[in-house]
């Protein structure tokens, strides 16, 4: 007798594999979307950070006194706070001492400024005044060369060295602006106190910088960290964790690391109450509360020195802390930690 053959034998055939494929590819699709994930090992150490400008950045100006009375030759010609001085008369300029030099050489003498302003080259020209008082030539302009303080490291990645910290860019206290980033470094530091956080004044941590010692280098100031090279082997222990997608990130419970006392990090718990939309201009990615009542009763919540403190939630990094609310220190703002990524360029 001969075995009769259906039409849709074949094409069932098919459609089981197809479906078993299926089922594969679905139960595999976790792992296979996480491949590409990056990992980190979340730090939460203090540091001390220093930065050196490229160029010096005027902060404000003033008159003179001079023999013939108040003038001011940097309002005179045109700079303004926050302008970045680059080059006076074709020489490169980056320290205050450079800039007084050569004003005493050149005296009286025309001066071609080169400067920065909004990320736009000017040129200015101006002549320095003799002051009445010392002798010195002078311009009027209040100027910065450097900055220093203490942070708190974020992240490194295990196999480039790269680290990322504060979660925000150092900016000058005076003009509110990113310091233009010419060399800078990490250095050892151990925090000897806390200075509370209360409603009106988001308090601190005080720290000592060993700078007998440098741990990394700087190479990047931007608005979602301050990022460098670590020197040598990494001083902070850890395990490496993936950095969650923006899009699995969780309201609801995470920790943070941070180090408030000595060379001590722990672990704390904080809330993510919110989670704004992604934005090009603004960093602030999460709300934050701090829920753990150690850290509340020792700081009052974030203070001053905790950012870059790495926020992790489900076994995975998902951003740090940035930012405390000055009217409510036990809240504050967290940066997604892939934007971080993406400034430092794992991502």
């Amino acid at each position: 007798m001969k075995e009769e053959t259906r039409p849709w034998g074949p094409a069932w055939a098919v459609a089981r594999w197809l479906a078993a494929a299926l089922v594969v590819a679905l139960a595999l699709w976790p792992l296979l979307a996480r491949a590409d994930a990056v990992s980190v090992v979340p730090v939460g150490r203090a540091v001390g950070i220093k930065l050196f400008s490229d160029g010096v950045v005027v902060v404000g100006t003033s008159d003179i006194d001079t023999s013939q009375g108040l003038v001011n030759p940097a309002k005179a010609c045109g700079l303004k706070e926050g302008d970045v001085i680059t080059h006076i008369n074709s020489t490169q300029v980056d320290t205050i001492e450079e800039v007084s030099a050569l004003l005493q050489q050149l005296e009286s003498q025309p001066l071609r400024i080169q400067a920065i302003r909004d990320e736009q080259p000017l040129e200015l020209t101006a002549r320095a005044v003799q002051c009445a008082s010392d002798g010195a030539y002078k311009l009027g302009a209040w100027v910065r060369d450097s900055m220093a303080g203490i942070g708190t490291v974020s992240f490194y990645c295990q196999d480039t060295g790269t680290f990322g910290a504060l979660g925000h860019g150092i900016s000058d206290v005076d003009t509110a602006l990113l310091m233009p980033l010419e060399s800078g470094s990490i250095l050892p530091a151990s925090v000897g106190g806390v200075e509370r956080g209360r409603a009106g004044d988001p308090g601190q941590l005080n720290g000592v910088f060993d700078t007998s010692q440098t741990l990394g280098t700087l190479w990047a100031n931007t608005s979602g960290g301050v990022f460098g090279t670590l020197s040598g082997a990494s001083p902070w222990p850890g395990q490496a964790v993936e950095v969650a997608p923006r899009d699995e990130v969780e309201t609801g419970k995470a920790t943070i690391l941070c180090n408030i006392s000595g060379e001590q990090v722990e672990e704390y718990e904080i809330r993510i109450e919110k989670i704004y939309p992604e934005s090009e201009t603004d960093c602030r990615d999460f709300l934050l509360q701090v829920t753990d009542a150690r850290l509340l009763e020792a700081t009052g919540g974030i203070v001053q020195g905790m950012s870059g403190s790495p926020i992790l939630q489900n076994g995975r990094m998902v951003g740090a802390v940035t930012h405390v609310m000055v009217d409510d220190p036990a809240c504050g703002y967290g940066i997604w930690a892939g934007r971080m990524l993406r400034q430092c360029g794992l991502e």
